[in-house]
């Protein structure tokens, strides 16, 4: 085959959609570490648009030293799936002065001119071209803007911090922080944010800590608080990063991310997706080795043929090097692994290794053709990989996506 006809034998190769009879798989890397003048890429981000627009998002930090370093939130934008993507951009902007949050100075985790934008979170609206978008800036202020033209631009940040400030009453908090990865749209048109707030005065100023969500019901002019979630007892130690899906009955359940003894991921629901949640309980088979985790609807009945959840988190509980293995103590970072539910999360019948290495943070999305996209923290330096597979991939070829869907 000559240089001509090999190009485009790979071209098609690599613009057919994933999704097919045959198990499939590739992987890119969206962000690498130490390059474009920012030491570290992490906490990843992915949400599909109504047309099938990708958008890719994640903090740039500058040193890379912590999570109170100077840190912008960069976006990509795919039009083809996720195959190619344009060049990142900065997201997240506010007009200073900025003035750090002082429990980060107390504990001397941050400079005075540092400027950490913190914990972005996109919601794709699954009807219409809108992308609400939020994020933090220096743990303590959040913002609000969107995108009514597919993610090509978004209008004029707006300070939302207001509707945390109504948690004081309940916990005084010093830390806010939404998500991170991304929100959910309800059924019947709620945006649901995920929240932790924390009082700040414990280990890397996050610790303790409580888990929300907050909530709006016009579209993102306006936002709530809802109930606290998950609070911080002896049982449920300082539960903070959660992730959210709406089951097929309509209520909402929480993912929580906690440093309990149980080890394990901790679940809780709600009818309406901000009050009276249910007591919290943990997952005997979703290993919590203290780490952010990921969760996705790939289908749903009557629309498709099974309801189908899916997660993804390190699967593992082995200790980190050197350390000896103690109860609610972080674990080593690797093994991240994919789930699948058919029972809306009672049970996990399907688990695959995605990436037996090194490996963190993930977050989840589908496109609408059914590819499911998984951006993670990948290797010791952290790059920011994108897998895209099909169903027939996660199950060895044991299930597959109606005609569709």
């Amino acid at each position: 085959m000559n240089r001509t006809l090999r190009g485009v034998a790979v071209f098609l190769l690599l613009a057919s959609p994933v999704l097919g009879a045959e198990p499939s798989i590739q992987r890119s890397d969206l962000w690498e570490a130490g390059k474009d003048g920012y030491a570290i890429y992490r906490i990843p981000g992915i949400v599909t648009t109504a047309k099938g627009t990708v958008l890719a998002y994640c903090e740039a930090r500058r040193t890379g030293k912590s999570d109170w370093d100077t840190i912008d939130i960069l976006l990509r934008r795919s039009t083809d799936g996720g195959i190619t993507f344009d060049a990142p951009r900065k997201i997240a902007d506010v007009p200073g002065p900025h003035k750090k949050n002082p429990v980060a100075l107390a504990q001397k985790l941050a400079n005075p001119d540092d400027v950490t934008y913190n914990n972005a979170v996109a919601i794709g609206d699954p009807k219409a071209g809108t992308v609400h978008f939020l994020f933090c800036l220096e743990y303590h202020r959040c913002f609000y803007q969107r995108s009514d033209d597919d993610g090509r631009t978004f209008s004029k940040p707006v300070e939302i911090t207001s509707a945390f400030e109504a948690f004081r009453k309940d916990y005084d908090w010093k830390v806010l922080a939404t998500g991170p990865a991304h929100g959910i749209q309800l059924k019947n048109g709620r945006l649901v944010v995920p929240i932790w707030l924390s009082t700040g005065t414990g280990g890397h100023a996050h610790r303790p800590s409580v888990t929300s969500v907050i909530f709006s019901d016009d579209q993102g002019k306006t936002w709530q608080r809802g109930d606290i979630a998950v609070p911080n007892n002896e049982k449920y130690v300082n539960p903070n990063e959660t992730v959210i899906a709406q089951l097929a009955d309509g209520r909402v359940m929480l993912n929580v991310r906690s440093e309990s003894k149980d080890h394990r991921r901790l679940v809780t629901t709600s009818a309406d997706g901000a009050t009276n949640w249910s007591a919290p309980v943990f997952h005997e088979q979703l290993l919590e080795p203290i780490c952010m985790a990921s969760i996705c609807r790939l289908t749903e009945t009557p629309a498709s043929d099974k309801n189908r959840l899916l997660f993804a988190n390190p699967d593992t509980l082995d200790p980190r090097k050197g350390q000896v293995e103690k109860p609610g103590q972080s674990r080593d970072r690797k093994n991240l692994s994919m789930k699948l539910s058919y029972d809306e999360g009672k049970t996990w019948a399907i688990n695959r290794v995605l990436e037996a290495g090194p490996s963190g943070y993930s977050d989840l999305a589908v496109l609408p053709d059914g590819t499911i996209l998984c951006l993670y923290e990948r290797g010791a330096s952290r790059a920011l990989t994108l897998a895209r597979f099909n169903l027939e991939w996660l199950t060895e070829g044991k299930d597959k996506l109606p005609a569709g869907r």
